[in-house]
């Protein structure tokens, strides 16, 4: 008897040491996140981010310019679920002019004016969503930025990839939080040409820098949130890789974004050139970031996809 317990004991241990370690939602780094006055605290359910595109030429073909509809889409997306809403004046879509600084302002100032108003009043979908929601502005060159986050806004959503100090300044004064977009190059330009031989490693390096230039500008490293900026300078092969190997990312200690929906790479994946057609690619997406840590996920569809972190997010949670 004691021969086959022993036995059994060292197939176990062998076993054991070839499974990888379990991923649990523990693996979550315990953090907080400042904007402004709003405090989140990790880990808890990922945060559904919902996009308000205040433009005319966005590539899902959901944009407009009316600062009227673009708010009643901002309260229907809390009321289904959305703890951040992000407003763009300008699409990221490539090889396009950019629009002057003072049209962008134009088309987004009004709608910040009339959000933090009005938020206060809107419904949530449950307990557990942040209340109200927060307000994110989608932009990069400094003259934009100046005017949004000294109406109010609570977050920089930065894709210009901090080239410099500029916007992290301006984040800096107004205590706002800052995302940090990884890419290369000037933004609307396509950089299809980019080949990385690690794109983790590479992101690592990026981040790495990246967090220590915004604190030497004055930002909070608890004010800061980490995108790897799918399909931005990126082949559909790095995508994925980035989306496999997130909890490396999540690894470096601030709540990593991932803006998944509705991506090219989804596209190549399926077959599918129209983006309005990708929304179940983008819901495998959102369950692989949740299995890995991801903190907020960017979002056209947002009942759908709060609906689909709230199922993976439980499921997590019962592996403690």
């Amino acid at each position: 008897m004691g021969n086959v317990a022993e036995f059994a004991a060292r197939l176990k241990k062998r076993r054991s040491a070839r499974l990888p370690p379990r991923r649990t939602w523990r693996t979550v780094p315990s953090m907080l996140l400042r904007c402004r006055d709003r405090i989140v605290h990790f880990p808890r359910r990922p945060l559904v981010m919902g996009i308000i595109n205040l433009n005319d030429d966005s590539f899902s073909g959901d944009g407009t310019l009316q600062v009227e509809e673009a708010l009643e889409r901002a309260r229907c997306m809390t009321a289904d679920g959305a703890d951040v809403i992000d407003v763009g004046g300008e699409s990221a879509r490539t090889n396009r002019v950019a629009v002057p600084p003072e049209e962008e302002v134009r088309r987004v100032l009004p709608f910040i004016e009339r959000f933090l108003t009005e938020r206060e009043t809107w419904s949530r979908r449950d307990e557990e969503q942040l209340m109200p929601p927060l307000l994110s502005v989608n932009t990069w060159r400094p003259a934009v930025v100046a005017p949004l986050l000294a109406a109010g806004a609570e977050l920089l959503n930065d894709m210009g990839a901090l080239p410099d100090n500029a916007n992290a300044r301006l984040a800096a004064r107004h205590g706002t939080g800052l995302l940090i977009m990884h890419s290369v190059g000037q933004p609307k330009e396509a950089h299809t040409e980019v080949r990385w031989r690690d794109v983790v490693a590479e992101q690592l390096q990026f981040f790495t820098r990246k967090m220590a230039q915004a604190e030497e500008a004055g930002v909070s490293r608890e004010a800061l949130i980490l995108d790897p900026g799918l399909d931005f300078a990126k082949q559909s092969g790095d995508s994925l890789r980035l989306l496999r190997g997130a909890d490396k990312i999540v690894a470096l200690g601030r709540p990593v974004l991932m803006p998944v929906s509705r991506k090219t790479v989804i596209g190549d994946v399926l077959g599918l050139p129209d983006p309005r057609e990708r929304d179940p690619g983008t819901w495998a997406s959102l369950v692989a970031g949740v299995r890995r840590g991801v903190a907020i996920f960017r979002v056209h569809a947002v009942h759908e996809a709060a609906s689909c972190v709230r199922v993976a997010w439980e499921i997590e949670r019962q592996r403690r």
